[in-house]
C-alpha cells in the first residue's frame, strides 16, 4: 500500500448545493465548509467526499459523449423507484432509466442493493 483515500474532490459551480445534496441522499454530515471547499463525511477524522468551486465548470453532456461523464457515483438503495423520487425532490434531474444528474451535472446511478449488503434503511 502506498497510501490511503481520503476524499474523491469534485469541481462544482457551487460546492455548498453538491455537499447538500450528497449528504442528503448519502446521509452523511457536511463536515467542512470553507465556502470553496466543503466535505461531506461521517465526521471530521473520517475520508468521503469533497466538492471544490469551479466556477467554469461544463457539465457532462451523458449519453452525449460531447462532455465525458469524468466519473460517476453508484449509490446503492433498498427501492431504485422511491429512491428515484427522492434524489429528484433533492434537486437532481433524470437523465434516463436510472440515471440521474446531481444539481452540479454529475451524473449517477441508483442501482439495487446488492444481495450480500444489508438493507440500506436499517
Amino acid at each position: 500500500m502506498i497510501g490511503r483515500r481520503h476524499h474523491l474532490v469534485i469541481d462544482a459551480p457551487d460546492p455548498r448545493e453538491s455537499a447538500a445534496f450528497w449528504s442528503a441522499v448519502l446521509g452523511d454530515p457536511i463536515s467542512y465548509d470553507d465556502g470553496d471547499f466543503v466535505v461531506v463525511s461521517a465526521d471530521e477524522e473520517t475520508s468521503g467526499m469533497a466538492f471544490q468551486r469551479a466556477p467554469g465548470l461544463v457539465a457532462p453532456t451523458w449519453p452525449d459523449p460531447e462532455v465525458a461523464q469524468q466519473m460517476h457515483f453508484d449509490v446503492m438503495v433498498d427501492d431504485v423507484a422511491e429512491a428515484g423520487e427522492a434524489v429528484l425532490r433533492l434537486g437532481a434531474r433524470a437523465l434516463g432509466g436510472d440515471v440521474y444528474a446531481d444539481p452540479a451535472g454529475h451524473p449517477f446511478c441508483l442501482i439495487p442493493r446488492p444481495t450480500w449488503a444489508p438493507p440500506v434503511q436499517g
